[in-house]
């Protein structure tokens, strides 16, 4: 299996661990003939200068669903991913939101009652848990760590309609490893579950999934 690797953009101190997390549906349930295993190739993000007028920040939660296959090269997901190490770091998760899955986006996938309540009091509870869990396994060594990078593995699946309670497909990747160093000494961890929205990973369970 071949794995890519992705390396901050800047050095970071940062920290990981391994931690308790939560299941993206109740009792784990999926649909098999909802799930298919696609190899696509990777899309390529191109940006575009603009000029310094004001700006508008949409909202990509609030726009429709794409079929591109994320990447780990793009400068969102880089940036996404060093956000997600400063809240490691700093014990506190409002850096690493940007790297989990939209509020705006999970209305539209999850056929649910009150996705909203689902998505804060489940999926976001469990994630910050699971931040400060890495944060105090490291311990005293938390100055010393370092992210030197993050493998996803080429094995992600086009999740249809019904197969996890869901009413718009995504890309889903298990497995995921993030490599760091702490006092020198290489360690690694698992980021059990990632989907897709409009061409870019976000995290939807952390540790593992019940």
């Amino acid at each position: 299996m071949i794995r890519r690797r992705v390396v901050g953009a800047a050095a970071l101190a940062i920290v990981a661990a391994a931690a308790g997390g939560y299941a993206l549906l109740a009792g784990g349930q999926s649909s098999g003939r909802a799930v298919r295993s696609v190899r696509a190739a990777a899309t390529t993000t191109t940006s575009t200068t603009l000029a310094p007028t004001t700006t508008t920040t949409v909202d990509p939660g609030t726009l429709p669903q794409t079929m591109d296959m994320p990447t780990t090269t793009d400068l969102q997901f880089q940036a996404g991913l060093n956000g997600f190490w400063q809240a490691i770091v700093a014990d506190n998760p409002a850096p690493a939101m940007p790297f989990f899955f939209p509020l705006t986006a999970y209305l539209q996938v999850k056929a649910i009652a009150n996705p909203a309540s689902d998505w804060q009091n489940r999926l976001v509870a469990a994630y910050q848990r699971d931040i400060h869990s890495l944060h105090v396994v490291l311990g005293p060594d938390v100055a010393t760590a370092q992210l030197t990078g993050i493998d996803v593995p080429p094995t992600a699946q086009w999740v249809l309609p019904g197969a996890e309670y869901n009413k718009l497909p995504y890309w889903r990747v298990y497995s995921s490893q993030v490599h760091y160093t702490v006092d020198g000494r290489a360690g690694s961890f698992t980021i059990a579950s990632m989907i897709s929205w409009r061409g870019r990973w976000y995290i939807v369970h952390f540790a593992k999934i019940q």
